[in-house]
């Protein structure tokens, strides 16, 4: 191909002139000198001229050793070359008989002009390709691309040549031939500002490097320019581009490259095809993808690859599709197409995902009669799903005949049936695995630690701190995650002074703690009151260089609510902010507005949630079903629907929680026609009512009288599964012994010891109460043996009833044992007592007080 740049033939007087007077256009590139005898290698890249070959009077005007300057030896040698450029054969024989008599010319415009030359015509274009490459690979330091297109553009003007784009892309050839990449860029683009079409090969070649470097923009841009000017490429410029594009995990531009290929009328090979299936998988384009698999078998020459095949199954296995995935494999397979493991793997872990373990074992069975076989990825998948459903000696079967085909067992499936061991409270053989684990130093760090975590969370504290010396003596060093765990299960038993001695031993084993482990210690002081040694823990932390953040912070201003600090704690937070140490969040407010509304400062956690909304901070669920429940406690009931309304209005929806919190308000003001509607409501939403909403209505029924409507709560709330407490006992006996229902009290009283739930203080007085009001002494009695059974101490209200009963009944001594075992016990007489022993106020003694030890105390706590 020739290039649009065509320059005037300069007239040989005026070329000679300019010859003379000037230096030569292309003097900066060296070529190495050769010996006067060739060598085999150099003759079949110059051409040679032999003894027997005719020397006209050109050349001999060469043989006598030149007078005058070299110049005028180039300028000889120049006008041969252009007399012989119609027998380009010719001119490059006699260049290479010249050089070793007059030495290289690859320093002037000699050698250019051989090249015009050997351009001109098909018959040396191998020639000419080879001359450039020996020229740019010998050259030391190789020469600029710059200097080079240069030395062609201005010998074709000097010498009125045609300027050949051939010679533009042989240098291009070279350059990519010999990884000089950059340089090889550089070539391109002076072609394309020249107007000259760069050979799609070697373009190809350069993108390929390009890619292979990972750079991709550069390699994009410079396909640009081409594309610009028109030069498309060929399906290996596309196959370039879409695999670049799919590297950048981009697949979506790996399709536009096929797209605009199949637009420029390209056909598109296997492999075009293939890179196409596979961008279109990545993008979970499962329809594309079958459409173009479709295309590929349509023609015959583009057989769809094992490896395209595996493409679509993955990403129908990916997209949850086993039908389609189970498709492609049968199509893969019926077509002579071997299925390979990473097909096999895949299909196998979409059995798992969809609990389909009968077809995945059946799998897995045909892979280890008929392959392929079954590699450490297989095993993985199958030991994992195993191990999380439950199936753990299938889980071990499959780790042992890992071991007997081979195939070392990782710590990944060694942690894997350990984790799954632990959930099955499969305890014994989740440490022997480990010990063997251990013992064969398969084990490391972090299946150590899941070990430790596990052994704090049992409380076994003791084989915690065992492990950890394990640990050091098999040199497997314990990190900050080992520590952390046992320190955290001290602070849990509230042992602080072991805590800080294994956060001692950690410093003197020179490990850093980190934002946690000082969590921990914080956290661990607060709930053991301790605000002073929580304090100094944040100090030393501080001065240890470690930034207090956010969950620190948060520890600290949660702690000190917690302890009655919630002053203290607003403080903290505002300096925190102020010294910009701390980014205040939603959780900090919420913690600082709980502590006001458990300190009795309801109006300071209100003024605290207005602030919260001035900074701009979104309160969230848990903030308003904190103010409501506060709200509803200090009967302001206007005031929580109020704030029902905001969180509504901000878009939020009530939890069962925030329904509780309202509907215990409405439940104690006595309001069961606003709770009842609550209660519906919150129906409506959807959600299932929790133990405390069912407990609160069913004391504002019982406190209302109306058993009935209790009941049926009572009946719904078993019927949704769910248990009840002591207090919902407590409630509905106190309920109907009220209404003299005895018999039914009874059953419920049956009911709940049959589950298992043992009556307390509280209950006891309510029965003693309501057997007391219906003159059953015997039952009272009973009931007054059993509580001391049970270690159960009875109150001065039980002593007074049952005393009541034996001053009713004539049993003065009992009653005045009594008096005495109550003195023993430390429980002090009252007012009641004093009226029954001494004016003998028998008959009207109705301990009335009884029910208010559980009237108004069984609603709902948040």
């Amino acid at each position: 191909m020739r290039s649009l740049l065509v320059f005037r033939k300069v007239p040989s007087r005026l070329r000679l002139r300019c010859l003379r007077n000037n230096k030569p256009f292309c003097s900066l590139s060296q070529f190495p000198k050769e010996s006067e005898n060739p060598s085999q290698e150099q003759r079949l890249v110059y051409g040679s001229i032999s003894e027997e070959s005719p020397v006209n009077s050109e050349v001999s005007l060469l043989a006598a050793k030149p007078e005058g300057p070299e110049q005028k030896d180039d300028e000889s040698v120049i006008d041969v070359l252009l007399n012989r450029r119609n027998n380009p054969e010719s001119a490059l024989r006699f260049y290479n008989w010249a050089r070793p008599w007059r030495g290289s010319f690859e320093d002037g415009d000699v050698f250019w002009v051989l090249v015009h030359v050997l351009v001109g015509s098909p018959e040396t274009y191998g020639r000419a390709r080879d001359l450039l490459m020996r020229y740019v690979s010998t050259s030391n330091p190789t020469p600029m691309p710059s200097v080079l297109v240069s030395n062609l553009v201005d010998s074709a003007k000097l010498f009125g040549f045609e300027v050949n784009s051939r010679a533009f892309n042989y240098l291009l050839n070279a350059y990519s031939q010999k990884r000089q990449t950059d340089y090889a860029v550089d070539i391109i683009n002076q072609m394309l500002e020249l107007g000259v079409i760069p050979f799609v090969p070697y373009v190809n070649r350069t993108l390929s490097a390009l890619v292979q470097r990972n750079s991709m923009t550069e390699a994009k841009e410079l396909y640009s320019r081409m594309i610009s000017l028109g030069v498309d490429g060929d399906n290996g410029t596309t196959q370039l581009l879409m695999r670049a594009s799919l590297r950048e995990e981009n697949p979506e531009e790996a399709l536009e490259a096929f797209t605009r290929a199949i637009e420029r009328g390209a056909e598109p090979n296997g492999v075009l095809y293939s890179i196409a299936v596979q961008a279109c998988c990545k993008t979970l384009n499962l329809a594309m993808a079958e459409s173009l698999l479709r295309e590929m078998k349509e023609k015959t020459l583009c057989v769809p690859s094992q490896q395209t095949y595996t493409s679509v199954i993955l990403a129908s296995v990916k997209q949850g599709n086993m039908e389609e995935a189970v498709r492609f494999k049968d199509e893969m397979v019926s077509g002579g197409i071997p299925m390979n493991v990473v097909a096999a793997t895949s299909l196998i872990t979409g059995y798992c995902k969809n609990n389909d373990f009968g077809s995945a074992l059946e799998l897995f069975h045909k892979m280890e009669k008929e392959g392929p076989s079954p590699n450490s990825v297989t095993f993985s998948v199958l030991i994992e799903w195993l191990s999380k459903n439950g199936e753990i000696a299938k889980a071990f079967e499959f780790y042992k005949k890992m071991e007997g085909l081979g195939l070392t067992p990782s710590v990944f499936h060694v942690h894997t049936i350990i984790q799954g061991c632990l959930r099955g409270q499969k305890e014994e053989e989740a440490l022997k695995l480990f010990d063997e684990s251990f013992e064969t130093g398969l084990a490391n760090v972090f299946i150590c630690n899941s070990i430790l975590s596990w052994f704090c969370k049992q409380g076994k504290i003791d084989k915690a701190t065992e492990l950890l010396v394990k640990m050091e003596s098999r040199g497997l060093g314990p990190n900050v995650v080992s520590y952390n765990n046992v320190m955290l299960a001290y602070c849990r038993k509230k042992n602080m002074e072991l805590a800080r001695t294994v956060f001692a031993n950690m410093l003197e084993k020179g490990l850093k703690p980190n934002n946690y482990t000082y969590s921990i210690l914080i956290d661990g002081c607060f709930k053991n009151h301790d605000e002073q040694n929580a304090l100094e823990v944040v100090n030393q932390m501080i001065s240890s260089g470690i930034e207090v953040n956010g969950v620190v912070s948060q520890t600290i201003i949660n702690g000190l609510c917690k302890v009655g600090q919630t002053s203290k704690a607003r403080e903290l937070m505002a300096n925190m902010i102020e010294e910009k140490r701390f980014c205040v969040s939603c959780m900090s407010y919420n913690s600082i507005i709980d502590g006001l509304i458990k300190e009795g400062e309801m109006d300071s956690a209100v003024a605290a949630y207005r602030e919260m909304c001035g900074n701009g901070i979104s309160p969230n669920v848990i903030t308003y079903t904190s103010l409501m429940d506060g709200l509803c406690k200090n009967n302001r009931m206007d005031q929580a629907l109020e704030m029902r309304d905001e969180m509504k209005n901000k878009g939020l929806k009530l939890d069962i929680p925030a329904y509780g919190a309202l509907i215990d308000g409405f439940c104690k003001k006595s309001n069961m026609e606003s709770a009842s509607a609550l209660f519906s409501e919150l129906l409506e939403e959807g959600l299932n009512p929790s133990q405390p909403v069912y407990n609160s209505l069913i004391s504002g029924f019982r406190n209302l009288g109306n058993m009935v409507a209790a009941l049926d709560l009572y009946k719904k709330m078993l019927k949704d599964g769910l248990r009840c407490d002591l207090g919902t006992y407590t409630t509905l006996i106190d309920g109907l012994l009220k209404e003299g229902n005895l018999i039914l009290a009874s059953d419920l009283y049956t009911e709940m010891l049959a589950v298992g739930l043992v009556p307390d203080e509280i209950m006891y007085t309510v029965i003693v109460n309501g057997l007391s009001k219906k003159g059953q002494f015997v039952k009272v009695v009973k009931m007054f043996e059993e509580m001391k059974k049970n270690n159960v101490t009875p109150n001065v209200l039980i002593y007074n009833a049952v005393i009541a009963g034996h001053y009713r009944e004539g049993n003065l001594d009992e009653a005045f044992r009594l008096h005495d075992e109550m003195l023993d016990k430390g429980i002090l007489p009252d007012g009641a007592t004093f009226d029954i022993l001494v004016s003998g106020k028998v008959g009207k003694f109705q301990p009335k007080r009884a029910a208010s030890l559980w009237s108004g105390e069984t609603g709902a706590h948040y």
